[in-house]
């Protein structure tokens, strides 16, 4: 992780342009940017969340939807042949001047997602030297409270803004350990191989481990000079997996060495239960409300919405200072439950926070506030055009 920076000397990064082809709802579209604040207003369902999702893969991964190939390619495709969704954008910084990303993916292919940076083709995580995507949506308004799979994902998420290579550890630790589940599998175990991989697991899971100990400690101290403190609840951050408490007393070399025995000894329990038992794949991320003293999952709707808000504002400010470079925000529906003092303390954060932000709506009322300073575009049927 690179060094701290104060908020004013991160680098805003700024989605000037973008293209989408054969996306969704969308055959063609181009769109131009040119502020801070971007608000699309629109009855649900004509197609505002599917824009922020093709910003949201200008990030490695899925997108916002976690979406396929095929559910992202435009339906008006013909099926008949080999057909795919494309993503063209231009950024807009200091450091870099003007950057040309591109991507997409291919109908029914087993391929990833192509990436283009300045027409070169580079691997997805490349993205983030360019730029840093954070979203909150609809969505995820039961991660406080659902899987802790999907809270799992939801912190690597954060760690990688600020930690690029967080994603290759962790696809790299799942594939070591599916291997290892395969040989276990085995009715006779390559035992040579079995300690290959464990010791792989053993080191890609300490790390894992640690970088995600790391974040939840810079948040825990972002937290503590919120600048939306009183408006939105601040939350308490833990881990609870086995590899966290070990680290508790332990140096990372023994705690590696510790799971690296552990996986060992548990080859015969982990082969009857057909997974790996232990590890950062089982970790949870726990959310407390500090002014209540009580866990998230014991909160209402409401404040575990607010919750989760005020930790989506708390990294994005600190991924600014640790990467030296401002997220673009994407806050879907973010205006319609808070009331008017929430929504005017939002709006004068995200100012303060300096970063890009798309804001989606029904109402252009909710973001009333922002008048003078956002750019206000309309959707409707399939089409997208500045409100002036």
């Amino acid at each position: 992780m690179s060094n701290i920076q104060t908020p004013d000397d991160a680098e805003q990064v700024l989605l000037c342009h973008i293209a989408l082809t054969s996306y969704r709802n969308y055959t063609s579209l181009q769109l131009d940017f040119s502020s801070s604040h971007v608000v699309l207003v629109g009855h649900n369902g004509v197609g505002k969340t599917n824009l922020l999702e093709a910003v949201s893969f200008l990030s490695p991964g899925r997108g916002l939807r976690r979406a396929t190939y095929q559910d992202v390619t435009s339906s008006g495709q013909s099926l008949q042949r080999l057909s795919g969704f494309c993503i063209h954008v231009r950024l807009k910084c200091t450091i870099y001047g003007e950057v040309m990303i591109g991507t997409g993916g291919v109908r029914h292919s087993a391929k990833g997602r192509q990436i283009r940076i300045n027409d070169t083709q580079q691997p997805a995580d490349m993205m983030l030297e360019y730029c840093r995507i954070l979203w909150l949506v609809p969505a995820m308004d039961r991660l406080l409270v659902g899987s802790p799979a999907e809270r799992r994902r939801f912190l690597d998420r954060m760690v990688m803004a600020i930690d690029p290579l967080h994603g290759r550890r962790v696809l790299a630790y799942e594939k070591a350990m599916r291997a290892r589940n395969h040989l276990l599998a085995e009715s006779t175990w390559d035992t040579v191989w079995l300690d290959a991989l464990e010791t792989q697991m053993a080191e890609l899971g300490t790390a894992i481990a640690a970088a995600r100990q790391k974040m939840v400690r810079l948040l825990d101290a972002a937290t503590e000079n919120l600048l939306h403190r009183g408006c939105f609840p601040q939350a308490v951050l833990s881990l609870e997996g086995s590899l966290e408490k070990s680290m508790i007393s332990l140096h990372d070399i023994d705690v590696a060495e510790n799971f690296r025995r552990q996986l060992r000894e548990y080859r015969s329990i982990d082969r009857n239960a057909k997974h790996t038992l232990e590890g950062p794949h089982r970790t949870d991320l726990g959310v407390l409300h500090k002014e209540k003293s009580i866990p998230a999952i014991l909160c209402s709707t409401g404040e575990q919405k607010a919750l989760l808000t005020g930790l989506i504002l708390s990294h994005a400010r600190l991924t600014g200072e640790l990467s030296g470079m401002k997220p673009i925000l994407l806050l879907d529906e973010i205006a319609a439950h808070l009331d008017v003092h929430r929504r005017q303390t939002l709006f004068n954060i995200l100012d303060d926070l300096g970063a890009q932000t798309f804001m989606t709506g029904t109402e252009k009322a909710l973001f009333s506030d922002l008048d003078g300073r956002a750019e206000f575009f309309f959707v409707q049927d399939n089409h997208i055009k500045s409100m002036g």
